[in-house]
C-alpha cells in the first residue's frame, strides 16, 4: 500500500544519505522530542521560585526556632524587612500578571494546545530548535546579512535569449546552479537558513525520486531509473570517451581523426537538431507573440536567436560589437587541446582544426548582441514566414531544419516565425557560405568539425569527468568563482528535462490540495484588505489597481488532465533506461526533449512548470505552483502558525512584487513605513547604516516596504484563521503568533530578483511588528542596547 504524502516529506533532511530510510524510522535525538502537556510550563517552574526564603522556613521548624530570639530584639527591622519582601512579591507578582496577560492576548499559551507529533513536525521542530530564538536573543538574532554568502543560481556571463518576454528558462542554466562558497560543517544554523526556494523543491524531488514507497508504475521506474544512472558517476567514468566517439562514427565520422564521409552541411545540421538537440549556429525555442498576448491569443510560435557560443566574448560599447580578447582566448585555447586529446585527435593536426575552428566562432561571434542592445534596436520578436527568411540567410535550408527540429509536425514554408537577432542571422548565412566556398579546406570540413565540438558540449554532462573538469578549469580561468552543483542536484535538474511529465504527477500527488487552496484564498483577501489602507497619491492609481485584483481569480497551478499509469506508460514505452549507461540514457533524453518542443508548438494551454516556485499571471488567473507548497516551506500537518509565518509571507511577498512593481510612486505610505523601518534598524542596531549608508533609495525603500507589508499581511491572514478556527497545533512549546514570528524568522532572503534592494535581514522586522505590544506574546525590547526613545509602530 502506498504512504500518503505526510509520511513521505520529512526524509529530506533527517537523513542525507542517498538511500533514505522508510519514513516512519525517522525520530529526532531524544533531547529534541516536543514536551508533553503534562510537564511543567516555564511559568510554573518560575513561579515555584519566587519565594524560596518562605518555602525554606516552613520546612525547616528548627530554623524558625533559631531566629525566634532575633525576632524578639530586633522587631522594627524585621517589620522594615517584611515591608520591603511584600513589596517585591507585589512587583513581581505584577510582572508575573503582565507576563500572563501578554501570553493570553496572543491567544493563550503553548501548553494549552496540543504539540504537533507528526513525522514531519518532527523533523522541523529539530531544525527550530537549532535557530536563533528572537524572544530569548532580541538583539541579535537578525545579525546574518542578506547576500553576503548567496551566489546567485543564474550562471550569466555568455549573451542568450534569456530576459526576452515569453522566453523560457535556459536548460544549461539549470544544470549549472552553483553551491554557495565559503560552507562549513560548523555553520549547519546559517546553512538552514540561506536555502532558497528553488533548493528546497529540488531538495524534495531528490527525495521523491530516491524514495523506495512503492513500485511505481513503468514509467516511474524509467525516471527513477534514468536518475540513478545519473549519480552513477563510476560507470560513467569507465565508459571514458568511447561512447561519443561511437556516436562520432554513425555520423559519417570527423576530419579530425582522419575518417570523414564528408556528409552534407545541412543534412547533419538537421539530424543534430533533432537527434540530439544541439543548435550551433542559431538558437530554437517556443513561445508566444508578446503583441498577441493582450488580445488574447494564445497561438505559439517558432522563435529564433543567436546561439550560445562557446567562445568567450565580450561587448564593446565603442565599436557596438562582440569581441574576444586575447587574455580569454588563451584558456579558450588550451581547453580546445584537451578536448581534443581526450577525444584521442593527433597531436599533430590539432593544431589546424583548433585554429579553424576559433577563426570560425570568432566571426559568428563579431555577429551577436547582447539583450539590452537589441532591445534598444528593437530587434526582438521580428515576424516573417520560413520562405522570406530563406530569402535573407539562404546558406541554411530553414524549411527541412524547423521540420526536423519539430518532427513530426507539418510545417510549410508560409508559417510564421519570430527573431531576436535578424542582423546577426543574415550575417551567419554569409559567414557559413564563404567557409563552405573555401575548397582548399576540404569543402565544409571546419564546419562539420565545429558541429561535432558543439554536440560534445551538449552531451558532456553524460560523458567522462576529465571533460566536465576541463570546462570547470576554463571558467575558473575567465574568472568564474561561482562552485558547481552538487551531483545529485544536477541529475534531478537533467531527470525534470526529459521526464516533467512524471515528476508532474508525483509532486501532484503528494500536494496537499485542500491546505494550500486555502492558503492561497486567505492571503490574497488579506491582500486586497492591505490596499486599502493605502494613502495612493491619485483616485486613478487606486482605480486601476483595485479593477486589477478584484479580476484576479487565485487558485493552485495543476494540470486539468490528470495523467493516469496507463498514459504515462505508453507515453514513455519506446525509452529503454539503462543502470549502467547513462550516455545512451542521457540520448535518448534529448530526443524526449525534442517531442516536448514540438508538443509546445500545438498546445494552447499552459501546462504546469515543475521547476516553478513563483506565482504568475495569466489571463485573470493568479497561478501558483505546486512546487512552492513543499518541506520545509510548507506541510498540511504543520501548525498554522508555522505555515503561515512562512509560506504566507512567502506567498504576500510574490503578490506584492508580481502585481505592484512600481508602489513607490502610487502610494504615500510606501516611503514612510520604510523610512520607519529603516530607523527602527539604526536605532536597535547602534549604525548609521549598512556599510555606512544613513539613507535608503527608492527601491531600497520600496523592497523594505513589500516585506514589512508581508509580514503583515500573513499575520493578519492567520489571526483570521484563528477566529474561524480557534485551535492550532504546537511545536517545540510555541504556539500562536509566537511560533508564527519564529517561523518567519527562519525565512531566508530567499533568491528572488529583488534579494540585493534588502538592506537588512527580513526577520529584523520582527522586532518592528513588535513595537506594536498588542501584538506579540513578550516584548523585544533590547536592553543592552542604548534607546533614547522607544520604538513606535509603523
Amino acid at each position: 500500500m502506498s504512504e500518503t504524502p505526510i509520511d513521505l516529506e520529512p526524509q529530506l533532511s533527517i537523513q542525507p544519505s542517498s538511500q533514505p530510510e522508510p519514513e516512519r524510522r525517522l525520530q529526532p535525538p531524544p533531547l529534541l522530542q516536543l514536551p508533553l502537556p503534562s510537564r511543567d510550563t516555564p511559568e510554573t517552574h518560575q513561579q515555584a521560585q519566587i519565594q524560596p526564603d518562605l518555602q525554606l522556613s516552613e520546612s525547616n521548624p528548627e530554623h524558625q526556632h533559631q531566629v525566634k530570639p532575633v525576632w524578639i530584639n530586633h522587631r522594627r527591622l524585621l517589620l522594615l524587612f517584611l515591608f520591603g519582601l511584600s513589596l517585591c512579591g507585589a512587583i513581581l507578582g505584577i510582572i508575573y500578571y503582565i507576563h500572563q496577560n501578554l501570553q493570553t492576548r496572543s491567544n493563550n499559551q503553548a501548553g494549552t494546545e496540543t504539540p504537533c507529533l507528526s513525522p514531519a513536525c518532527q523533523w522541523a521542530s529539530t531544525r527550530l530548535s537549532m535557530s536563533a530564538d528572537p524572544f530569548k536573543q532580541p538583539c541579535d538574532y537578525f545579525l546574518f546579512t542578506c547576500g553576503s554568502d548567496r551566489l546567485s543560481p543564474d550562471s550569466g556571463g555568455r549573451q542568450r535569449g534569456q530576459g526576452i518576454p515569453g522566453h523560457p528558462q535556459n536548460q544549461k542554466e539549470k544544470a549549472e546552479w552553483p553551491e554557495r562558497r565559503g560552507q562549513s560543517q560548523d555553520r549547519g544554523l546559517i546553512e538552514q537558513k540561506i536555502v532558497d526556494r528553488k533548493t528546497v523543491l529540488l531538495q524534495y524531488l531528490k527525495e521523491i525520486l530516491e524514495s523506495n514507497d512503492r513500485p511505481g508504475s513503468t514509467a516511474v521506474q524509467k525516471t527513477k531509473g534514468f536518475y540513478h544512472s545519473c549519480l552513477d558517476t563510476k560507470s560513467i567514468d569507465t565508459a571514458g570517451a568511447e561512447p561519443f566517439l561511437t556516436l562520432i562514427q554513425k555520423l559519417g565520422g570527423w576530419a579530425v581523426s582522419g575518417q570523414w564521409n564528408q556528409t552534407d552541411f545541412n543534412s547533419t545540421l538537421s539530424l543534430l537538431m533533432r537527434d540530439y538537440t544541439t543548435f550551433p549556429f542559431f538558437n530554437l525555442y517556443v513561445g508566444k507573440d508578446p503583441n498577441e498576448i493582450a488580445q488574447g491569443t494564445t497561438k505559439r510560435y517558432i522563435q529564433i536567436d543567436q546561439p550560445d557560443l562557446l567562445i568567450p566574448i565580450e561587448w564593446n560599447s565603442k565599436t557596438q560589437k562582440s569581441e574576444a580578447k586575447t587574455q580569454t582566448l588563451r584558456p579558450f585555447l588550451a581547453s580546445c587541446y584537451s578536448y581534443l586529446a581526450l577525444l584521442g585527435a593527433p597531436p599533430s593536426t590539432s593544431m589546424r582544426h583548433v585554429g579553424m575552428f576559433i577563426s570560425l566562432s570568432s566571426e559568428l561571434a563579431v555577429a551577436s548582441a547582447p539583450l539590452d542592445y537589441r532591445l534598444s534596436k528593437r530587434q526582438l520578436f521580428q515576424r516573417m514566414t520560413i520562405k522570406e527568411l530563406q530569402s535573407q540567410a539562404p546558406a541554411i535550408d530553414w524549411l527541412g531544419c524547423l521540420q526536423a527540429a519539430f518532427h513530426p509536425l507539418p510545417l510549410i514554408a508560409d508559417d510564421h516565425v519570430l527573431l531576436h537577432n535578424l542582423p546577426y542571422i543574415v550575417q551567419m548565412s554569409r559567414i557559413i557560405g564563404k567557409w563552405l566556398d573555401r575548397h582548399e579546406l576540404s569543402t565544409s570540413a571546419p564546419l562539420h568539425t565545429y558541429m561535432v565540438l558543439n554536440l560534445l558540449h551538449t552531451l558532456m554532462p553524460a560523458l567522462d569527468s576529465k571533460f566536465s573538469e576541463t570546462a570547470k578549469n576554463l571558467s575558473v580561468a575567465l574568472g568564474n568563482t561561482e562552485g558547481i552543483a552538487p551531483r545529485w542536484k544536477h541529475c534531478v535538474l537533467e531527470t525534470e528535462r526529459g521526464f516533467d511529465l512524471v515528476l508532474r504527477e508525483l509532486l501532484n500527488e503528494r500536494t496537499a490540495h485542500r491546505e494550500a487552496e486555502e492558503i492561497i484564498q486567505n492571503i490574497f483577501s488579506s491582500f486586497k484588505l492591505k490596499l486599502n489602507e493605502l494613502k495612493w497619491t491619485d483616485q486613478k492609481s487606486i482605480q486601476f489597481v483595485m479593477k486589477k485584483v478584484q479580476s484576479l481569480i487565485p487558485r493552485l497551478w495543476t494540470t486539468k488532465e490528470i495523467s493516469s499509469e496507463a498514459e504515462l506508460d505508453l507515453l514513455f514505452s519506446k525509452v529503454t533506461v539503462s543502470t549502467s549507461n547513462f550516455f545512451s540514457n542521457y540520448v535518448q533524453l534529448l530526443s524526449l526533449w525534442q517531442k516536448r518542443r514540438s508538443q509546445l508548438l500545438t498546445e494552447l494551454t499552459e501546462e504546469p512548470d515543475v521547476l516553478s516556485v513563483t506565482p504568475f499571471l495569466l489571463g485573470d488567473e493568479l497561478l501558483f505552483p505546486m512546487g512552492m507548497f513543499v518541506p520545509s516551506h510548507f506541510h498540511p500537518t504543520y501548525p498554522r502558525a508555522m505555515n503561515y509565518g512562512v509560506m504566507g509571507f512567502l506567498i504576500a511577498k510574490d503578490l506584492l512584487h508580481l502585481i505592484l512593481p512600481d508602489i513607490y510612486a502610487q502610494s504615500e505610505t510606501v516611503h514612510s513605513v520604510g523610512e520607519c523601518v529603516w530607523a527602527h534598524y539604526l536605532t536597535v542596531t547602534e549604525k548609521t547604516g549598512r556599510d555606512g549608508v544613513s539613507s535608503l533609495s527608492a527601491s531600497q525603500l520600496q523592497e523594505v516596504w513589500v516585506q514589512y507589508s508581508a509580514l503583515q499581511i500573513a499575520l493578519q491572514a492567520y489571526h483570521q484563521t484563528l477566529k474561524n478556527h480557534p485551535s492550532d497545533t504546537s511545536m517545540s512549546g510555541l504556539s500562536h503568533t509566537r511560533l508564527f514570528l519564529t517561523s518567519f524568522s527562519q525565512v531566508n532572503c530567499d533568491s528572488d530578483p529583488y534579494r540585493e534592494l534588502m538592506p537588512l535581514e527580513p526577520s529584523f522586522l520582527i522586532t518592528v511588528i513588535c513595537a506594536k505590544s498588542d501584538l506579540c506574546p513578550t516584548s523585544l525590547q533590547c536592553f543592552n542596547k542604548t534607546q533614547q526613545h522607544p520604538l513606535q509602530a509603523c
